[in-house]
């Protein structure tokens, strides 16, 4: 079934052909008929699965023209919003309905400006419950309202802000409701703010015959050694490298920059120019190596990843789901690399224990043991750098700027 059959509008389909988008993925084949019939909709999906395409579609016919905000769509960060009112633009390109981007970090002025123009909305809670209390935004003509990556604003503690936005809107709306997994609080929001949602599933994982994982054993003093090893071995086209927090990330890019491996960091802790323009580099080639937080797994459209190297795993088994599934993407192939030191073992376990992947154990190699500068705390024998203990690697208390062999 093409997307004509599902009856998007003509001018949508053109627009989508012109994209090389012609044939609807399984969430958009699901859900853009039952989007169409008015039905409230929870869509269950993996992210890279096309949800914007599903969601936006069948809903841009139902804007008029001068009418304010019809559609409102909110987003957990400033990069999906940037990225989700890209795809709207380009898809509804021969409809041009006014498209206001909003999102903390930047300038309240120009925003509303835009507001007062827009038909349609995307943006992050916090900024937008500003702009309502400002009074620089009405959201009382709303048709249709959006919550993206929704479980995703649920663990980093946004559902009080989206109830509040929620009663802003008329009761009448269609709600749209999009994400990995139904959370109590996303049931929370179902029941208290949804019609008889129908729950749309598709298939949660990665191909485990595009996506071929890999773990290694590692002492937690070698592993950075480890990772520059598979670096050169491997020679990815493009490659994320996925650290449990911010500093632990900052640390990994810029030990590897010091040894001739070009990477930038990119997570929350960065500005949001900052952040795009790392964006922006990745997607053309410059660096090829990302290193980040969780920030960037979820919904954030990054295409050509071939490889993952989960350096530091993240307390919650679903973000490791989240990290894989950015490579073995739109039909290609991916390969995804956890180290694993004494300390990651029982996360691992936890990840197993709760998703059928299959993750193949490979013996541990020889290479050259690298440089690596910790930066400029102290540690004393039983540190171990990075927030909650998870860094993997230990520091004997040398002082300001001293390297280690690791």
């Amino acid at each position: 079934m093409n997307f004509s059959e599902l009856g998007i509008r003509q001018e949508i389909v053109n627009a989508l052909t012109e994209n090389n988008i012609t044939e609807p993925t399984e969430i958009q084949g699901k859900v853009i008929p039952t989007i169409k019939a008015g039905s409230d909709v929870i869509g269950v999906s993996k992210t890279g699965s096309g949800k914007t395409i599903a969601f936006a579609t069948p809903i841009l016919e139902r804007i008029e023209k001068g009418k304010g905000v019809q559609i409102l769509v909110l987003v957990p960060v400033r990069e999906l919003a940037e990225q989700v009112a890209k795809e709207i633009r380009k898809f509804a390109k021969y409809m041009s309905p006014c498209i206001a981007t909003v999102y903390g970090g930047v300038s309240l002025g120009p925003q509303a400006d835009a507001l007062r123009r827009a038909e349609i909305v995307v943006a992050t809670p916090g900024r937008l419950l500003d702009h309502l209390e400002r009074r620089s935004v009405d959201l009382s003509r709303v048709k249709v309202m959006v919550l993206d990556e929704a479980d995703k604003m649920a663990s980093m503690g946004f559902i009080d802000d989206v109830e509040k936005i929620i009663q802003k809107t008329p009761q009448a709306r269609q709600t749209l409701l999009f994400g990995a997994t139904i959370s109590d609080e996303i049931a929370r929001l179902r029941d208290r703010y949804m019609k008889n949602p129908q729950i749309i599933k598709a298939k949660a994982h990665v191909e485990n015959n595009l996506l071929n994982q890999f773990y290694y054993d590692v002492d937690m003093r070698e592993k950075f050694s480890m990772l520059v090893h598979l670096l050169k071995k491997e020679a990815p086209n493009r490659a994320m490298i996925f650290c449990a927090t911010r500093r632990i990330a900052d640390i990994v890019a810029r030990n590897l920059n010091l040894q001739q491996i070009r990477s930038q960091p990119i997570h929350g802790g960065m500005s949001q120019s900052a952040r795009l323009k790392v964006l922006d580099g990745f997607h053309r080639g410059a660096p090829t190596i990302l290193v980040a937080t969780a920030v960037a797994a979820r919904g954030l459209d990054i295409k050509g990843v071939s490889h993952i190297f989960n350096y530091s795993l993240s307390r919650d088994p679903e973000e490791y789901i989240h990290q894989i599934g950015r490579t073995a993407r739109a039909g290609a192939s991916g390969k995804a690399i956890t180290l694993l030191s004494q300390d990651d073992h029982s996360l691992f376990s936890a990840i197993l224990q709760r998703y059928p992947v299959k993750v193949q154990k490979l013996e541990r190699e020889e290479f050259a043991k690298v440089a690596f500068d910790p930066g400029k705390r102290r540690f004393d024998s039983q540190a171990r750098f990075g927030d909650n203990n998870r860094f993997g690697n230990r520091f004997s208390g040398r002082s300001s700027g001293q390297r280690r062999w690791n």
